[in-house]
């Protein structure tokens, strides 16, 4: 049996199987519509003037407020003891017998030492609240010295009195009034003055 064999292809002299070569990149040119970096679209100065407009609430009606309610409710009752102290020096005779005087000295001088200590406390511990305090105690000085003067007996009582209010009731009301201002004032203007800064 005769088998067919196929001849080989001979191969054609000069052609060489050669690898294909791999892509190079190439930059592109850009394009004339795309921006060049650094340059503003053309669009961009109406764009930034476009800016959002804020809506201002409309303005309240002023309303009356507490503080001010207040304030001249204080102002009428100031004014309303005017004509009452015209009564009283009218009508109260120059001296009256009372009862419960000792305790009523005993109470306005347990507020007076009630007061002082507070103070002294608060201000040793550098609280600003010592402010009021002070000015409650300097007031309550006063008024001490104000009715110990005027309700003592002519003669050494009324001497001893006066020695009291001028030399300890006096001098301390004063200082009260000195710390309570001093509270009073911003911690940025007593650092500056170099004066004690109440924390």
């Amino acid at each position: 049996m005769d088998t067919a064999v196929s001849p080989a292809r001979p191969r054609r002299a000069g052609r060489r199987f050669t690898a294909p070569r791999p892509a190079v990149l190439r930059p592109v040119a850009p394009s004339a519509a795309a921006p060049r970096s650094g340059a503003s679209h053309p669009a961009a100065p109406r764009l930034a003037a476009l800016r959002p407009v804020a809506l201002r609430p409309a303005a309240p009606r002023p309303a009356v407020s507490r503080s001010r309610l207040l304030g001249w409710g204080l102002i009428a009752a100031g004014t309303a003891l005017v004509p009452w102290m015209y009564t009283l020096a009218v009508q109260l005779p120059a001296t009256a017998q009372v009862s419960n005087w000792s305790a009523a000295w005993v109470g306005l001088d347990a507020m007076l030492a009630a007061g002082l200590l507070s103070t002294g406390v608060l201000l040793a511990r550098r609280d600003a609240r010592h402010g009021l305090t002070a000015a409650a105690t300097g007031a309550l000085l006063l008024m001490d010295a104000w009715f110990d003067v005027l309700t003592s007996a002519d003669g050494g009582a009324r001497a001893t009195a006066l020695l009291l209010a001028v030399g300890a009731e006096l001098p301390l009301a004063a200082l009260c009034g000195v710390l309570a201002v001093r509270a009073l004032r911003p911690r940025e203007a007593a650092a500056t003055d170099g004066r004690m800064d109440v924390r």
